[in-house]
């Protein structure tokens, strides 16, 4: 039996239990259907087969999970912070034990090849591990006195908050935005995106199977149109964290101003690797290739624009395109697997659309462009050269295994076209001069800059992306500025003067 053969008979017994019953809510501890009864079917990239039904969820389910968060956020809040500790590491050893389980799933609901996805738990179980470590100090606050006042912060949970997470890498990004919200002390209405909702539901019965009290986690599936809404409009709901595309963080901000929610957007990004003609081309070559191959391209931080300096563009153009022309597209579950099937249907049409926006704005195809014959949502890796910094392909996501590179010749000009977008999530820049290296990234307009470096993910720095690409930070404390509010109070030391009106 091949290693592809047993990877599917595995999955396929683990899934089995969705087939069967499908994936319906938590809602104050309880698995539950929507209350209308209503679902809609989910299918797998690989080969468009049925995997589950989910629970199609409205505006009354919400209703009933903000209502149980609400209830359960005194108590979660007033919790002996060692004793939340406790059940956040439980959390993290249940997500190990499950791990399997879960870079199966995710590979047959997402598309997501095993080699990467087989990590995706363990990474999940590390943030619960950070931000169960720092869940202790989470309150602590500075001592600032004046002449007259003895001043301290500190900061207490915001209330529940709503996590609206992404189909990408949909069980990495909720513990990656879960973990914070319940280590800081609030509680969680959790809406996973509709095209992915299997993992969502075995990471939220790992938290209950770990002690978390009823009503703290409460996982609600359906539309964003229906579910989504409800949830970024409910008035018991104080904070909402999104991950996605940024029209979407728009809508979303829209539909909270009438409550004033706070808002946390991690969104998209066409993102920058600058190659100067000192940088060692083969390493530059390598993170390039796998920050926008890996993970089938659909990641907020891809490479997406690849610029790299006339003087070297050819030669390093002529390898591109041979490791491009060799990267394995397949079965996700297949070891073998660098590139597996897009998400949906919907996702693979938008995708597949800029290969005849390249050749329309007078671009080249220089490998892949096509997808493969037969069934899934498959799409070979592409590469446009001769691109400008104005075509489409140079300014829009697209969110798929596509690269465009671009060249530049003078250090301003790599500037000027890098900083050229709306979006500024990530910056990627390749070069031996450290003055450079400073002047560039110091202008560069990025939340998240890595020099000589691929994306290499650090849980105490700040993430996040600046213009079009976000609002906010998480990782360490960032994630407890938002998920906390600040207090300041202020203890007089002595009977000094106050001011006497009326007297």
């Amino acid at each position: 039996m091949s290693d592809l053969t047993a990877n599917i008979e595995k999955a396929t017994a683990y899934l089995a239990r969705f087939a069967d019953n499908g994936v319906m809510n938590i809602i104050d501890g309880k698995t539950v259907p929507a209350l209308t009864g209503q679902t809609f079917d989910n299918a797998s990239p690989v080969d468009e087969a049925f995997l589950c039904k989910v629970a199609k969820s409205g505006a009354a389910d919400i209703d009933a999970a903000a209502k149980a968060a609400h209830a359960a956020f005194p108590a979660w809040r007033d919790m002996p912070l060692v004793e939340r500790k406790k059940i956040l590491h439980k959390i993290a050893d249940g997500i190990v034990a499950r791990a399997e389980e879960i870079a199966f799933a995710e590979c047959l609901d997402t598309g997501q090849a095993i080699r990467f996805m087989s990590k995706a738990a363990l990474r999940g179980a590390e943030n619960f591990r950070f931000f169960a470590d720092k869940a202790p100090a989470a309150r602590d606050g500075q001592a600032l006195p004046s002449p007259t006042l003895m001043n301290v912060t500190t900061r207490t949970p915001i209330g529940p908050v709503g996590v609206i997470t992404p189909w990408n890498t949909p069980f990495m990004l909720s513990t990656w935005k879960i973990a914070p919200a319940l280590a800081a002390g609030c509680t969680v209405v959790h809406k996973p995106a509709e095209f992915s909702p299997i993992t969502a539901h075995i990471l939220a019965e790992i938290a209950h199977e770990a002690g978390l009290p009823a009503g703290v986690w409460n996982l609600v599936n359906g539309f964003g149109e229906d579910a989504g809404k409800a949830l970024t409009e409910h008035k018991l709901i104080k904070a909402i964290a999104f991950v996605g595309e940024s029209s979407t963080g728009s809508m979303i901000m829209r539909q909270g101003s009438e409550t004033l929610k706070r808002v946390h957007f991690e969104l998209g990004g066409k993102n920058p690797v600058i190659v100067f003609d000192d940088a060692d081309q083969e390493r530059a070559l390598d993170a390039a290739i796998f920050m926008i191959y890996s993970l089938n391209g659909e990641r907020c931080t891809s490479s997406s624009r690849l610029l790299v300096q006339k003087s070297i563009a050819g030669q390093f153009t002529d390898k591109l395109v041979k490791r491009v022309e060799n990267i394995k597209v397949g079965h996700p579950l297949d070891p073998e697997t660098e590139v597996g099937p897009l998400i949906h249907k919907v996702h693979y049409d938008k995708v597949c659309s800029y290969f005849d926006i390249a050749k329309q704005d007078g671009a080249t195809i220089a490998a892949g462009g096509k997808a493969p014959q037969g069934k899934g949502h498959y799409v070979r890796p592409t590469l446009f050269t001769e691109a400008t910094p104005d075509m489409r392909i140079a300014q829009e996501e697209i969110f798929g295994p596509v690269l465009t590179t671009l060249t530049f010749e003078t250090e301003e000009e790599a500037l000027e076209i890098a900083n050229g977008t709306d979006y500024g999530l990530t910056g990627y820049v390749w070069t031996q001069d450290i003055t450079r290296a400073m002047r560039f990234t110091d202008k560069l307009e990025a939340g998240m800059i890595w020099v000589n470096s691929e994306n290499v993910r650090h849980l105490p720095t700040p993430f996040g992306g600046v213009k079009a690409s976000g609002i906010g930070r998480d990782g360490g404390e960032w994630s407890f500025d938002f998920y906390m509010e600040q207090k300041h109070i202020g203890f007089a030391i002595g009977e000094h003067k106050i001011p006497r009106l009326g007297a």
